[in-house]
């Protein structure tokens, strides 16, 4: 039964996805506004984390929302599904993604990551890319937007350690930004080599913020042993009454 439910919700994903091709229309006519590209985002962030408590009984809870700075900061989180690429666009309406360049292999999706605008980085060039994510990210900061990185790089099964790479010590020394540590345990339930998604409720836990000023490698020892405790005592629970329509309400984190 989980794994049709689990396919069904699939099948509503493209289709949702696809009925936002109009939309793109309206908004490429319009000039592309900021704006109005992040609010669409965000529409289409909600309908998947609907879809997902609907069909799969998969929901979230937000815990400790009281440590997300009043200014904007450097977002930190562990990396274990796709879950939480898409549920930040609900849960930090603003915020600018740096993500891999090869997500704009992804038709409708990319055209909103472009214009959004997200910080897209090709992995491939090196110091080039690490100058590209500072600068942009200094620029997302002056406008008011909090910045989002996943130090680990890409997805990991949530049994593997949490090990940073170094491109998010650069950011921290250079961007002299509060950073917000955000600890997910979406891998329990969204797994990037399962076949089906299992119902329960995923848990974003904001921990402790991390003043600037320390030396990376300091920070990073730090940042990772902050989420690495966390993802020790993460474990599967039963769906919750919380309903990711409701992003602000609380207690409801998102890690």
């Amino acid at each position: 039964m989980q794994r049709a439910r689990s396919k069904l919700f699939d099948i509503l994903l493209a289709v949702w996805t696809g009925l936002f091709a109009p939309a793109l229309a309206i908004l490429w006519i319009c000039g592309s506004p900021e704006r109005g590209v992040r609010a669409g985002s965000r529409l289409w962030a909600r309908g998947v984390l609907v879809g997902l408590k609907w069909f799969v009984g998969l929901t979230y809870l937000e815990r400790d929302r009281h440590n997300i700075p009043d200014e904007p900061c450097l977002i930190i989180a562990n990396h274990q599904s796709t879950w939480e690429t898409l549920a930040f666009l609900v849960l930090f309406p603003n915020v600018a993604i740096i993500a891999k360049q090869e997500l704009l292999t992804i038709p409708i999706f990319s055209w909103f990551l472009r214009k959004s605008p997200m910080i897209l980085i090709d992995r491939e060039s090196g110091s080039k890319a690490v100058r590209k994510m500072i600068d942009e990210s200094r620029t997302a900061l002056a406008q008011g937007r909090s910045v989002l990185i996943f130090p680990e790089g890409s997805r990991k099964p949530a049994s593997e350690p949490i090990e940073f790479k170094r491109g998010v010590e650069l950011l921290y020394t250079k961007l002299d930004r509060v950073v917000l540590p955000v600890a997910l345990n979406s891998g329990l339930f969204w797994e990037p080599n399962r076949s089906y998604k299992r119902a329960g409720t995923i848990s974003v836990s904001y921990l402790s913020p991390i003043e600037p000023g320390l030396p990376g490698n300091d920070f990073t020892r730090k940042a990772e042993q902050l989420l690495e405790a966390e993802r020790r005592i993460s474990r599967p629970s039963y769906p919750l009454r919380n309903c990711p329509d409701n992003a602000s309400a609380a207690p409801m984190i998102m890690s």
